[in-house]
């Protein structure tokens, strides 16, 4: 039987990049996934048609009412929700000087709003019924600072915090628990990238499949291990 035979785990934004990796190998360990997107409907399908002809699930993670709908419609199309993880986020480039309220609600809304809003809707449901487990998806930038990424840092920092204060809050039935990726680039890595990958003991990027095997420890582990963070970052953060 695979590890995950069954469940029904929700992964927000994986149309694409990290989100379309976890939800590829979560349908190869048996889950039954549920793709969620906002704007890249035709990424969506494709990846929801490798992943068996998976059902799609569309909303702006920027609005609450919208979340709401969301985990409606996941519940009424598979009858429960056994999983979720927080993979849905935004990442900006901007010197703190020039930081604007929109700029910083861009990030925020979707990075930390949406992520605990999605918590919040998923353990309503998994504390009626048999528990659950929940895996957020940091960041290395939640754990070591980035000059001219504040406002991202400190939604991912916040994610951090969040995973570890919702472990208290939904235990002993729902855990909560955080992968923090390093360097996974997609398509061609800029100059930074480059650098942030020298600087990466292990000398190489990692991989969305090495972020997803990390998703799958937490999602079937015992409810002993929650209010963790993992970094999975080839020891990046040890530097």
């Amino acid at each position: 039987m695979a590890p995950l035979d069954g469940r029904v785990i929700l992964v927000t934004g994986s149309a694409k990049r990290i989100g379309r990796g976890i939800a590829l190998r979560l349908s190869q360990a048996g889950a039954r996934v549920a793709i969620h997107y906002n704007g890249s409907a035709d990424a969506a399908r494709a990846t929801a048609a490798e992943c068996g002809n998976a059902p799609i699930f569309r909303a702006n993670l920027e609005h609450v009412a919208e979340i709401g709908s969301l985990f409606e419609e996941v519940q009424k199309h598979f009858g429960r929700i056994d999983g979720l993880v927080n993979n849905a986020a935004r990442f900006t480039r901007i010197d703190p000087l020039t930081i604007t309220e929109a700029d910083w609600d861009f990030i925020h809304n979707v990075n930390l709003k949406a992520t605990f809003f999605c918590c919040q809707q998923a353990a309503r449901r998994m504390l009626a019924a048999d528990g659950g487990r929940i895996v957020n998806i940091s960041s290395l930038g939640g754990l070591r600072p980035w000059s001219q990424h504040a406002h991202y840092c400190a939604s991912k920092a916040g994610v951090i915090m969040l995973t570890r204060a919702l472990s208290k809050a939904f235990a002993p039935k729902v855990t909560v628990n955080s992968v923090a990726p390093g360097v996974i680039p997609f398509g061609e890595p800029d100059e930074r990238t480059e650098r942030l990958i020298c600087a990466t003991p292990a000398q190489r990027p990692g991989t969305a499949e090495e972020i997803a095997d990390a998703v799958i420890y937490f999602l079937t582990a015992t409810n002993f291990v929650t209010g963790q963070v993992l970094a999975v970052d080839g020891g990046l953060s040890q530097k």
